[in-house]
């Protein structure tokens, strides 16, 4: 071998030495999971304060209802706790996503068990 080729074999053997050894580069931070919007969460809080005040309403002449009410109670809390915890610096942002779809389905169990009332002779 030549003295050129023999120097070019080595300094592409160095070049790979080198592209193993470099550290893949550190992926970006995720981005943050954006803020419920105000509005969100007042309708949550709406949605589930509308169907305490109708389920434990009906509850007081409907017995069969005395369940579901005292169940009930602690959706408006749980919905206060999860946009809490959500908005913790503390908190990381996978459990900040969960969270907030927590507080989405409880709205939306709210809204569902309101809507099912009338057929439980609550109108």
């Amino acid at each position: 071998m030549t003295r050129l080729a023999s120097w070019l074999a080595v300094l592409a053997l160095c070049a790979a030495c080198k592209q193993q050894a470099d550290p893949p580069s550190p992926s970006p931070p995720p981005t943050p999971a954006p803020a419920m919007p105000a509005t969100e969460v007042k309708r949550a809080q709406d949605a589930c304060k509308a169907y305490v005040d109708k389920v434990c309403g009906c509850a007081r002449t409907m017995p069969a209802l005395d369940p579901p009410c005292r169940l009930a109670r602690a959706l408006p809390d749980a919905i206060q706790v999860g946009i809490e915890v959500g908005a913790s610096t503390d908190t990381a942002q996978r459990d900040v996503r969960q969270v907030q779809a927590t507080v989405r389905n409880i709205a939306r169990q709210c809204i569902e068990e309101l809507a099912r009332l009338p057929a439980a002779g609550c109108s």
